[in-house]
């Protein structure tokens, strides 16, 4: 998933890495992104057209108003999805699948994973999504909400800065 904090989550990859799911690539997910692909140089980035767009733009994905500018430096390792595309990143046959939760940001992308949902920034429980921001737009945020309502149902829920929450949305 998204890897702001790339030096939590080195130890939780055990040296095999078979993709980056980004759920939108706002400086705060993506910052580390340049370090990992320097220790996985194969290793592909699965986003939107939007979330390319942010990589590529300091202004975009707005680390240049945080005093650190990032700019992904290999964008030739970024893989396009669309919405409801399905990935095949795991050994066992386990399917990933891209839907698009647009409003926080055009690059907004959630990720089911069997009964799990990874939402980044498009729903995080208890906290109303940020739609005050340059491209955000509220009724897609709304829309979007609604849809990952729907979709949690029988899933636990991965949100981008808030806990785990189990099969029926309670924080855990």
């Amino acid at each position: 998933m998204d890897c702001g904090d790339v030096d939590k989550i080195l130890p939780l990859i055990d040296g095999k890495l078979s993709g980056v799911l980004l759920t939108h690539a706002h400086f705060d997910h993506i910052y580390g992104l340049n370090v990992l692909a320097s220790l996985f140089p194969a290793v592909p980035v699965y986003t939107n057209r939007a979330g390319l767009d942010e990589l590529c733009s300091d202004k975009l994905n707005f680390s240049k108003y945080h005093g650190d500018p990032f700019v992904l430096e290999d964008a030739g390792s970024v893989r396009l999805v669309d919405n409801g595309d399905k990935l095949d990143l795991f050994d066992d046959g386990i399917e990933v699948q891209a839907i698009f939760t647009l409003g926080h940001s055009p690059s907004c992308v959630t990720w089911a994973v069997d009964d799990l949902l990874f939402t980044g920034d498009s729903y995080i429980p208890g906290v109303k999504t940020v739609t005050n921001l340059p491209h955000a737009d509220k009724q897609q945020a709304a829309e979007s909400e609604a849809l990952i309502h729907q979709l949690a149902t029988c899933r636990t829920v991965y949100a981008g800065h808030a806990p785990e929450l189990n099969e029926n949305n309670q924080m855990i």
